[in-house]
């Protein structure tokens, strides 16, 4: 009778101990919709705050009415995406007409009403362009009136929907600004928003006291992340990219995003090295004012330089004892010394440091020229703000364009926002540095006049850059094919380490998982893992390792969500990035009314380098003979990645 009664007793504690250990944090629910914030009531209740977010009840999921109106008339990404790379006749009309294209680069970045000229249904003007135009598009009168009235159509839908729509944010909106939260800060604090040496937050860590590493869904522990990279990420065979993306590509992006895209593994994940958050050319350069001091010639305002076989070439350490990371047995006179301690590993970028450094030294005796009594702190500061001006106008017009794939001519004018809310202040969030991981845009090999290089024999190969020059790398990698980033397995094997540590980062900041971030920017949630990749095999392999789709994590989802047709990865990774790309673009001080004008760039001359660059006249400008310069491979010119089947060379 005793031994019943003690097991009765175990039983009964085990059973308390249960139902004491079952309550769970409501919010790894994730019960809030529509951007509502969760906050905790009490030991296990919560409350959904659904200010400005449009909608009201108890887990803000019905809609006022406006937003209901709104939600019915606004046309889904997938369709305005296929509008904007379909239909190029419909375009280039629409490019040739300047007020028409500036409201429609407006609603691009800010997805608010279009603000166009009083005169607008007044068409004469217009009518008159639309006829000049016609001659070179083959189009016919009833062709022209058919625009007309789509144009007036498009504009009377877009205004109701729009104007109706109260509660619908800009498209910069998107991206909170001040900041939010941070790796360490669930909820808004002082110390989230002021603290730069963080990364922000889009979304808040998934509460330390959920069942689940996602929450609730999916089993108690993620896939291990050594197999997730190799079965689904690793290449099997190089997949190339379907719009033609190039190596310049490549390299641009890597060498553009790491000015801001710093992390610091010393603190930790969620840290960051590079306190500019933005546009800065601190890879140019230097991160602080010391390093920016020994980089300096002080004299006509220009970098330090070394000429070597008639190349202008950043000076080697030897001359500029700054902290670089080069392998110890690399000779100090090769040890190239620039604004990012990290450049000297590829070749690619240090020929975009190369060409930067050059640009500011031309842009320099131009100002000097033109203002002979400036002192050199004022030419160099002024080039400076001179090459971040080209720096934005080069992405916006000629990298994003290419990236996607729109036939509509994006531009950079920054007095398309003068007339909006609108906060020159930028701070990169995390997710932002996970996103842009496109590790699989890089090749088997690199390809330079017809000789194939290996990793192992390409990185920190300072050689390569010295014996063919700028202008022989810039025609090599213009001409080789960069791989596809979405649609998964296509990351080089001697790099895959980069996703697997990237993967144990997310794990290590409680991302919340995939779906919950397709919420936050207007996106419907994916209902299956074959809704996520488009096909079976892949998808019963994920659903097998994540057991559910609302497990599923951020960075393997964006690489494996199916692409856009012909396009370079998925509607995803277009729709979280762009809102990205524009706040850290157009949020840059010399976007705003008090900075942009000419007085700014040392009056007309410098306003004009900047109104008037591109890519092509970056690189042009700074060789002697201007090569083939795009983001994407020659249409009739054999691509160099099918090329040079011979084994890679070993040796220079």
């Amino acid at each position: 009778m005793e031994a019943a009664r003690i097991i009765f007793l175990l039983v009964l504690l085990c059973f308390l101990k249960m139902t004491v250990t079952t309550a769970i944090n409501p919010c790894c629910y994730y019960p809030c919709q529509n951007k509502g914030i969760c906050v905790n009531i009490g030991k296990d209740g919560y409350e959904c705050d659904c200010t400005r977010t449009g909608y009201y009840g108890v887990n803000c999921s019905l809609p006022y009415f406006w937003s209901r109106i709104h939600k019915f008339l606004k046309p889904s990404p997938s369709f305005m995406h296929h509008l904007l790379t379909h239909y190029q006749w419909f375009w280039n009309i629409l490019d040739g007409i300047s007020f028409i294209r500036d409201s429609l680069m407006r609603y691009v970045l800010t997805d608010v009403s279009i603000n166009p000229p009083p005169n607008l249904l007044n068409f004469n003007e217009c009518r008159c362009t639309l006829l000049n135009l016609s001659s070179q598009n083959n189009l016919s009168i009833a062709g022209i009136n058919l625009v007309n009235l789509l144009w007036t159509t498009s504009k009377i839908f877009l205004d109701m929907v729009i104007n109706t729509a109260h509660s619908s944010p800009a498209r910069s909106n998107l991206i909170p600004s001040p900041p939010t939260y941070n790796s360490d800060y669930d909820y808004l604090s002082w110390e989230g928003y002021s603290n730069v040496t963080y990364f922000t937050r889009l979304l808040p860590p998934v509460p330390k006291d959920c069942p689940t590493p996602t929450g609730t869904k999916g089993y108690k522990e993620l896939p291990d992340v050594k197999f997730l990279a190799e079965e689904f990420l690793l290449r099997r065979q190089f997949i190339p990219d379907p719009q033609g993306t190039n190596l310049m590509f490549a390299f641009f992006a890597q060498h553009f995003t790491h000015q801001f895209f710093r992390t610091d593994f010393n603190k930790g994940p969620g840290f960051t090295k590079a306190l500019g958050h933005g546009v800065d050319l601190s890879h140019i350069y230097g991160d602080s004012l010391e390093r920016q001091h020994q980089l300096r010639l002080f004299k006509d305002g220009k970098l330090k330089y070394q000429v070597v076989n008639g190349e202008v070439l950043p000076p080697s350490m030897k001359d500029v004892p700054i902290r670089m990371k080069y392998p110890d047995v690399l000779p100090v006179e090769k040890r190239l010394a620039i604004g990012n301690d990290l450049f000297g590993l590829l070749p690619g970028l240090m020929m975009y440091a190369t060409i930067w450094l050059r640009e500011h030294n031309r842009v320099c005796d131009i100002l000097k020229h033109e203002h002979p009594t400036w002192n050199d702190e004022q030419l160099f500061q002024t080039t400076r703000l001179i090459l971040i001006g080209e720096t934005i106008k080069i992405v916006i017009e000629d990298y994003v364009q290419h990236l996607s794939g729109y036939y509509f001519k994006m531009t950079f004018n920054p007095e398309l926002l003068f007339s909006e809310h609108f906060q020159y202040r930028n701070r990169i969030a995390v997710e932002f540095n996970h996103l842009y991981h496109w590790h699989p845009l890089m090749p088997d090999c690199f390809i330079v006049k017809g000789q194939e290089f290996a990793y192992d024999n390409f990185i920190f190969n300072v050689d390569i850059l010295m014996k063919f020059g700028v202008e022989a790398l810039v025609e090599s990698f213009a001409k080789q094919r960069a791989g596809r980033i979405g649609g998964g397995k296509n990351i080089n094997k001697n790099i895959l380490h980069v996703a697997i540590n990237l993967i144990e980062y997310g794990r290590q900041l409680r991302f919340q998982p995939f779906n919950q971030y397709r919420k936050q920017f207007g996106l419907t949630p994916y209902k299956s893992f074959q809704e996520l990749t488009g096909e079976t095999e892949l998808a019963a392999k994920l659903e097998k390792l994540y057991g559910h789709i609302d497990a599923m994590e951020f960075y393997p989802a964006l690489l494996l969500e199916a692409p856009y047709e012909n396009a370079i990865f998925g509607q995803s990774m277009v729709e979280m990035g762009a809102p990205f790309s524009l706040k850290g673009l157009m949020g840059n001080p010399i976007c705003s009314p008090d900075y942009w004008k000419p007085s700014t760039f040392g009056g007309k001359t410098g306003f004009d380098i900047v109104n008037t660059a591109t890519l092509k006249k970056l690189v042009c400008h700074n060789v002697k003979n201007c090569p083939y310069v795009a983001f994407h491979v020659p249409h009739n010119i054999d691509d160099e990645s099918e090329r040079g089947k011979k084994e890679p060379s070993t040796e220079l």
